[in-house]
């Protein structure tokens, strides 16, 4: 019955695909309806696990938000990008980084993609370079951060393995930073130049293409506190988890564990700057960053049991059919993981749903962290929020979603910095795990 499951599965992704936004999670309660009642299949496990840490870092985030946390930061990104734009290739992408990192989600790019887009007009730089490998960087910078869940998550099952929260950390930082970098570096040099781009020329004729300016930045009183909390936050979760591992020891059988941790510190967080900084608890349920991480909430819901449900139903044919496989040639992991997170469609799905498996077909865990980054294919399809707003925000048609639907502006600098990024991440693990 493997088969007929199996499209099951695959119909319920495109369903997602086709609804688009929260209808991924929509789609694939459907698809766990269908194997359950359908098919008689157990339902997998609910991944409540992934959905109450996204819920509470998102909580923190939309409470520095209302508090103009987020706007304060947005300046300092635009700061920099006004002071050296002619690097804005590379410092785009390291700002959306840096923000993804420290913010657990990929979202807070929508605020700066705007900026990048101004500052590439204002310098005649082809937009589509900056804004492509800055989108790519802020989905793939989810493998690195301390507090997204998918981290959090992969470091759990990693620990009985031998490989610590901070091992993780230390191989998936690097790896996909310097992989960026060397991505930023051969994006600059994609498509045509701004003033010799045809589309480009055809718009500014029509009077379509537009120049902002520098944007006028108004601090609330609570915007740097704000920051300032959530950092000490972001420190709290990183030294708790090192603590309570077990290579480090210093909490030995510790009360509270480490997801429970991270839920609390950042609830706490969010509490703290409510708090100091006199925030109006009604207008963070209508914060973007809190609408779009509830609806990523139920992307997971939905998805992740899916993948759960039919895995656990035929991990036996699953294993005598990629166990082989992956043992003679274990970089297929990431392959999988790649067109695994292009149907899925988030980040934390892909490893709740694929990575146990994994672990259990006898991948070594060095394969696992070298592979993470390959859960970050987001922009294959176009059809992923913060790329579309990238393709809307350039007003000078340079960044765009090609007729034959893949051959859009972030497939290449996508493809390649997933690729560079697992290479580095084996030859970081097998220094550093």
């Amino acid at each position: 019955m493997i088969v007929p499951e199996l499209i099951i599965v695959l119909l319920a992704i495109y369903l997602g695909a086709r609804l688009g936004g929260i209808g991924i999670g929509f789609a694939g309660g459907v698809g766990v309806l269908i194997l359950t009642l359908g098919f008689q299949v157990r339902p997998g496990a609910i991944p409540f696990d992934v959905i109450e840490i996204i819920m509470a870092v998102i909580a923190a985030i939309a409470a520095m938000q209302v508090a103009g946390g987020m706007d304060y930061l947005v300046s300092l990104a635009e700061r920099l990008l006004r002071k050296h734009p002619r690097y804005i290739t590379f410092l785009a992408p390291l700002v959306t980084y840096c923000m993804t990192i420290l913010a657990g989600t990929g979202h807070t790019a929508f605020s700066t993609l705007p900026v990048i887009a101004e500052v590439a007009k204002e310098q005649g730089v082809r937009p589509s370079r900056p804004l492509s490998i800055a989108v790519v960087a802020s989905q793939i910078a989810i493998t690195a951060s301390p507090i997204s869940a998918a981290v959090v998550f992969l470091a759990g099952i990693l620990e009985p393995q031998g490989v610590s929260y901070l091992g993780l950390l230390a191989v998936a930082i690097p790896s996909t930073m310097v992989a960026i970098f060397i991505a930023a570096l051969i994006t600059n040099f994609l498509g045509k130049e701004l003033k010799s781009d045809p589309v480009y020329q055809a718009r500014l004729a029509k009077g379509e293409v537009s120049l902002r300016g520098a944007s006028v930045f108004e601090e609330k009183k609570g915007a740097k506190r704000s920051v300032a909390l959530f950092l000490i936050g972001i420190v709290a979760v990183v030294f708790y988890a090192t603590a309570i591992s077990d290579a480090v020891g210093l909490i030995s059988d510790p009360v509270l564990p480490r997801n429970e941790a991270i839920v609390v510190f950042m609830l706490t967080i969010a509490a703290l700057i409510c708090l100091s900084c006199k925030v109006d608890t009604a207008k963070i349920l209508s914060a973007s960053t809190f609408k779009s991480g509830m609806s990523a909430c139920i992307c997971v819901l939905g998805v992740a049991w899916l993948g759960d449900t039919f895995v656990k139903a035929h991990i036996e044919e699953i294993q005598q059919f990629a166990g082989d496989l992956l043992t003679h040639y274990p970089w297929m992991l990431a392959v999988i993981l790649f067109f695994a997170s292009t149907l899925l469609y988030s980040q934390a799905a892909t490893t709740k749903a694929l990575m146990p498996a994994a672990l259990m077909l006898g991948v070594s865990p060095v394969t696992a962290v070298a592979s993470f980054a390959a859960v970050s294919a987001l922009f294959v399809l176009p059809t992923y929020p913060t790329l579309l707003a990238a393709v809307e925000m350039d007003d000078t048609g340079t960044t765009r979603i090609g007729r034959f639907v893949f051959n859009h502006s972030f497939i290449i600098p996508g493809t390649l910095a997933i690729i560079l990024s697992v290479i580095f991440g084996f030859v970081f693990g097998h220094l550093f795990l």
